[in-house]
């Protein structure tokens, strides 16, 4: 077993995700966001554990936060949580609970719960890095970065939120949905038209392909707010 201090890496999250044990009923949830969550923190997000208040950083908010085992993971991989606060999750005492709460686990940005609600909060958080005037050393927007699951689309609030960020150009915020195959309703022409259909721009990919997710977050696409379909369920 590598020494805690080596456990850094994208190949050491397994081990990682293993020291979480007990009544984990969304190991599934969990493992469909790993690479997604990874690529985010390793390759394209500005923000560190020393960095993580600098009104400046990057910002990902996890709506899809039941089975958070991954997220933890590379929180602890990164350096925002000690490796060994992951042993004892969930336990009384704890804070790392089944859901992540913003006030107490070091890197979170929302306590997630009901689903549904992430993109609206990231919306508005958006919004108030705007109205603020928060800018990076170079001049541009932070960004907003929200992850949601398929099944989550279904939920009322998030067409709202996809609607009014198309029609206020908020390029700073990006949707990432994992599309894991768990929505009740479907979308006429998929998820990614759903989106175009209020002026988000939109990328399709592979949720494992980690160049390609790479690409998706990071090739120029203008003043709209963006969404990156990630497909984690073999195509019919």
């Amino acid at each position: 077993m590598p020494t805690t201090a080596a456990l850094t890496r994208y190949a050491d999250l397994p081990a990682l995700i293993g020291l979480m044990e007990g009544d984990e009923k969304h190991s599934a949830a969990a493992h469909s966001t790993l690479d997604v969550v990874w690529v985010l923190y390793d390759r394209v997000l500005a923000v560190t554990p020393e960095t993580a208040d600098d009104p400046a950083r990057d910002r990902f908010l996890l709506s899809k936060g039941h089975g958070p085992a991954a997220f933890y993971a590379v929180l602890a991989a990164k350096g925002f949580l000690d490796v060994s606060a992951l042993r004892g999750w969930t336990a009384f005492g704890s804070a790392l609970g089944h859901h992540p709460d913003r006030v107490l686990v070091p890197g979170a940005e929302i306590g997630s719960g009901s689903l549904g609600h992430g993109l609206p909060i990231a919306l508005g958080t958006a919004l108030g890095l705007r109205a603020r005037n928060v800018r990076r050393p170079d001049g541009s927007e932070p960004r907003t970065v929200v992850l949601v699951g398929d099944g989550e689309l279904d939920e009322g609030s998030n067409h709202e939120a996809i609607a009014a960020a198309g029609r206020l150009g908020v390029g700073s915020l990006t949707t990432v949905v994992v599309d894991n195959g768990s929505a009740l309703h479907g979308w006429p022409g998929g998820i990614a038209r759903r989106f175009e259909l209020e002026g988000w721009a939109t990328r399709e990919v592979q949720g494992r392909d980690h160049d390609a997710l790479h690409a998706a977050f990071t090739r120029p696409w203008g003043d709209r707010p963006l969404a990156v379909v990630a497909r984690v369920r073999p195509t019919s």
